[in-house]
């Protein structure tokens, strides 16, 4: 028997907005990364790129359980001895509050090639708006 291998239409991908207002980032992400991959399509094979596009919008109210707030800390290191630095969620939610996203769906996403060019379909904004009203994208609710 052969393998099926399903044709990806790139002209069927569609754009999608969701409003991380008072969203858990997990589950925000887990969401996220499953529309990317397009595992919520039929057509989902694992090594091809059959997802849609994602708008997330007001980044910066995008909730995280428990004390993660203030406990949970994130590495950046500058490849120099001593060039550790650590930043709270608050830290960074003050400066760059949509990098809090782009980092939780990167780690549920693969980590190569294909997982490279899927986060270049996520588009994460601060505010509530965003310079992609002409691709016409549709609204999905936050996972609760």
């Amino acid at each position: 028997m052969k393998t099926h291998l399903p044709k990806v239409n790139l002209a069927d991908r569609k754009w999608h907005v969701i409003d991380a207002n008072g969203a858990v980032l997990g589950r925000l992400a887990a969401q996220v990364a499953n529309i990317l991959r397009g595992k919520d399509k039929p057509v989902f094979t694992p090594h091809l790129d059959a997802g849609d596009f994602v708008v997330i919008i007001n980044a910066e109210r995008v909730v995280l359980t428990g004390k993660k707030e203030t406990d949970k800390l994130f590495m950046s290191y500058s490849g120099w001895k001593g060039g550790e630095h650590y930043r709270s969620v608050a830290q960074i939610r003050a400066k760059h509050p949509e990098r809090l996203i782009l980092h939780a769906v990167k780690g549920m996403i693969p980590k190569n090639r294909l997982g490279d060019r899927l986060l270049t379909k996520l588009k994460v904004y601060k505010g509530s708006n965003h310079p992609h009203a002409a691709q016409k994208p549709d609204t999905l609710a936050a996972a609760t």
